[in-house]
């Protein structure tokens, strides 16, 4: 008899790095650099590419067409104001694209309504209205933002989004442009528009948070399980002030937590290959204690963890470090390290050593980590040539 295999939902990956991510002052791309990525993001298994702004600038507009004529797996989008003229110059940046999308939208919430518009929300509704209709005309595949979702009055963004869904949206974005929700508001808002949108089994809800208050990644991971089915986010959690979403935390949060039956198409062994290229190509570096690709993320330097992994990985870790393109965990030998660390790298080394001489060791391999930050391979490699006397003694 056959076993009963549990039905996952799918949840589509939306990368921003090229748009959202490259809006970080001082990471400005060339066109070669966003098609080195774009490549990447499509092997990584990156459902849709978000590849800029093109009216934003000549350059913009010149690097989407290229990487929309280059990639052909994943959709390439284009994002746009609701405004005519960038409807169109994001239509014709994306128009040779296998599977174009046009992403446009524009602020909902009462603050950007009254200040940034000088608006109403009925002429706001309008204009959300004629830009979908608009974009239409060009591509299906229409992805519309409510900018300030998180702070936009419930009832008023799902009439919003009632009405574009009528005039052809198949993606809400529903932002939480300023990073102020928490992930129980954030999640019943999600809710909220599942259960209150008319024709909302017709669109995909999307998530689109940002990290001001450290919250982006539990944020999407709320609307989530409360009904939306694509993330928006960015290789390292790039973006503009605090940042975005971090693609790599909401992938193997999915895959560690199996019972939320969630899951990504993203190959999770190029997580770190892809990390470290887009630090690279945006001169960005990674903070050392990144969840999932900083450098300190598999690194154990106290002695109770070391010798905790050292018998049994799972004990201090929770993901196989192969899972995310490493090939092991770091044991980083210091003061704070006990003898299982120093006799699994001298091992490693090549020195087998017994306990005695392991005893005789340890106090001399304490006055070197002392005297230093971090004892490496040539000061272990030192250390056996200089206690010779002592070990055979």
């Amino acid at each position: 008899m056959a076993e009963d295999t549990v039905s996952m939902d799918k949840i589509d990956i939306f990368d921003t790095t090229l748009r959202d991510g490259e809006q970080v002052p001082g990471c400005k791309l060339n066109s070669s650099q966003k098609i080195r990525i774009a490549r990447a993001l499509e092997e990584l298994g990156v459902d849709i590419i978000e590849a800029g702004f093109p009216i934003s600038s000549p350059g913009d507009f010149k690097a989407v067409q290229l990487i929309a004529t280059e990639i052909r797996g994943s959709v390439i989008c284009g994002l746009s104001r609701a405004v005519e003229k960038d409807i169109k110059v994001a239509a014709e940046a994306i128009k040779v694209a296998a599977r174009p999308r046009i992403h446009t939208g524009i602020g909902t919430s009462d603050s950007h309504i009254k200040y940034k518009f000088n608006s109403t929300r009925e002429k706001v509704m309008e204009r959300a209205i004629a830009a979908v209709k608009y974009a239409k005309s060009f591509v299906e595949d229409v992805e519309f933002y409510a900018e300030d979702a998180g702070r936009t009055d419930d009832e008023f963004l799902a009439r919003i989004c009632e009405e574009v869904i009528k005039v052809g949206a198949t993606v809400l974005n529903i932002p939480d442009t300023t990073g102020y929700c928490l992930p129980s508001e954030y999640g019943a808002k999600i809710r909220y528009l599942k259960e209150h949108v008319k024709g909302i089994e017709k669109a995909t809800l999307s998530t689109h948070c940002h990290n001001d208050l450290g919250l982006a990644t539990a944020n999407s991971i709320s609307g989530v399980i409360e009904g939306a089915r694509q993330i928006e986010c960015t290789i390292n959690g790039l973006g503009e002030r605090a940042g975005n979403t971090s693609l790599e935390e909401c992938v193997m949060i999915l895959r560690q937590h199996a019972h939320l039956q969630l899951e990504t198409g993203i190959n999770t062994r190029l997580l770190n290959p892809v990390s470290l290229l887009v630090s690279e190509e945006m001169g960005m570096p990674v903070q050392p204690n990144k969840a999932i690709v900083g450098s300190n993320a598999f690194a154990h330097s106290s002695g109770i963890h070391q010798d905790g992994v050292i018998k049994q990985r799972e004990t201090y870790e929770i993901i196989d470090p192969i899972e995310v393109g490493l090939d092991k965990s770091r044991i980083v030998l210091t003061a704070r390290s006990g003898r299982a660390a120093l006799a699994y790298r001298l091992k490693e080394l090549g020195h087998d050593v017994t306990k005695l001489q392991l005893d005789k060791l340890y106090q001399e391999f304490l006055k070197i980590a002392d005297a230093k930050k971090e004892v490496v391979d040539g000061d272990l490699q030192m250390l056996m040539e200089q206690t010779q006397d002592i070990l055979h003694g």
